[in-house]
């Protein structure tokens, strides 16, 4: 009899803050041994040469399932996750209906635990027009709340049921009731009033270009709201997540919070590490996402914000939509919604930022494993190379190059993935291992819809 299940070799494997050279050995799933000596398993991965990672965690992800499988499903949605090193994603609750209650919640992991192949943790939705389900909700194996504060975008009420708090008021008093739940609530923090008037404006000004949604939100749209959602939790002590930051003083109001006891997490996305505003002027409606895009100052500003430890998780914000929906706005930039793909390309970005030397690769597995999982609670378990963790991994070549294609991508909504189409990265997966299973080898799936666990908290 084989001791292991699986055993992987490799000269750079990522463990306590440095690549080692090691053996590991999987049994049932779990890490079972971490060796210099060879190990015996019934199969063997020679990964020499190889970086060897935690699998990652994607903590902000939108499947749109069920109501949207034109945009996503839960096959779809972690398939890609998969081909981007992603062993575990973080749903967030934009679906038909939210999921606001422990019945919604319940219906969403039926319906996902038939599909994903890789492993998958859920946000509850907290609204003023459902307070009464926030309590049993936070009971529901959810890891954490989201609310947005703006009034459900025109045409997509459905979506946003349980899940708006567009009133100061009403937002101090749902503030309040998920304190008592002690479960955190991440925010998409802009000001609805200042975006719905600027947006009227400019559209009476006939300023409906690309360029001009930047415009319709400014920083101070995000940095008015943020400021109150971390003065509203100072008062309260609710802990919170501001997602999706793509303005240094936002990041800057977070560290004064942070000083004060406030618990609050800093969430930011690639998308505000890697491009700028201009890249409307090329891609149009496709690089349309909320917060927008900002100037190039502000963008090597929020680096600064990575590399001294400010910023605490970096999310995709996958936001997928097709095609069809984003051309809606070819003539009017407000028209059409905001958000592009992201599963796949988190991971060959920062990796590439480590390789310019950007960031060090520790940070990078901070941001994208680790943090995460300590977070939303599932570490040790997740987000760690370590005996008794999970057996997920990403397994790379860190020295070969390789160009992003939306075209090998998994996502239902690879024509919309123009953003990176093109560019340049290292870091492509080239297996990733869920459980000790490799469910992703070289471009191709390799296990069946459902593989993936649903993780309760």
């Amino acid at each position: 009899m084989h001791k292991f299940d699986l055993a992987i070799k490799s000269d750079k494997v990522f463990i306590d803050g440095r690549l080692i050279d090691c053996w590991i050995g999987v049994k049932n799933g779990i890490i079972a041994a971490i060796s210099k000596d060879k190990l015996d398993a019934e199969k063997f991965v020679d990964a020499k040469g190889k970086m060897v990672l935690p699998g990652t965690i994607d903590p902000h992800v939108h499947i749109r399932a069920p109501g949207h499988d034109e945009r996503e499903t839960f096959e779809s949605g972690t398939k890609d996750a998969a081909s981007g090193g992603v062993t575990t994603v973080i749903e967030m609750p934009i679906s038909t209906p939210p999921p606001h209650s422990p019945e919604l919640v319940q219906r969403r992991m039926n319906i996902a635990s038939r599909e994903v192949v890789v492993d998958i943790a859920f946000f509850g939705a907290a609204g003023t027009d459902c307070m009464e389900d926030i309590i049993p909700c936070a009971k529901s194996g959810i890891v954490a709340f989201k609310t947005f504060l703006h009034e459900a975008p025109p045409g997509r009420k459905e979506e946003f049921v349980g899940l708006t708090a567009p009133n100061t008021g009403d937002q101090y008093e749902l503030m309040k009731k998920v304190a008592e739940t002690g479960v955190m609530i991440g925010f998409h923090t802009e000001n609805n009033d200042m975006v719905i008037k600027n947006i009227a404006r400019l559209r009476s000004e006939g300023k409906t270009s690309p360029l001009y949604h930047g415009r319709s939100r400014p920083p101070v749209v995000e940095i008015e709201t943020a400021a109150k959602i971390l003065l509203f939790a100072e008062k309260i002590g609710t802990k919170v997540e501001i997602c999706h930051i793509s303005t240094p003083e936002v990041v800057e109001l977070v560290n004064r919070a942070k000083s004060k006891g406030v618990e609050v997490i800093a969430e930011t996305c690639p998308h505000y590490l890697f491009l700028n505003e201009n890249v409307l002027e090329k891609v149009g409606v496709f690089a349309k996402c909320n917060p927008p895009l900002r100037s190039e100052e502000e963008r090597l500003k929020m680096w600064e914000f990575v590399r001294d430890g400010s910023i605490d998780i970096i999310g995709s914000d996958h936001a997928p939509y097709t095609k069809e929906e984003k051309e809606r706005g070819s003539e009017d930039i407000f028209t059409p919604p905001a958000g592009f793909p992201g599963l796949s390309t988190r991971l060959p970005l920062l990796f590439t930022a480590v390789k310019e030397g950007k960031i060090r690769l520790e940070k990078m597995v901070e941001l994208i494993c680790e943090n995460p999982a300590k977070i939303f609670g599932l570490y040790p378990k997740k987000g760690t190379i370590a005996v008794g963790s999970d057996a997920d991994f990403v397994i790379f070549d860190p020295d070969k190059k390789d160009l992003i294609s939306k075209d090998k991508m998994f996502t239902k909504c690879r024509d919309s993935a123009l953003v990176y189409d093109g560019w340049e990265v290292y870091g492509k997966p080239e297996k990733t291992i869920v459980r000790g299973n490799v469910v992703f080898d070289n471009g191709k799936i390799t296990v069946s819809p459902g593989y993936g666990e649903i993780i309760k908290k």
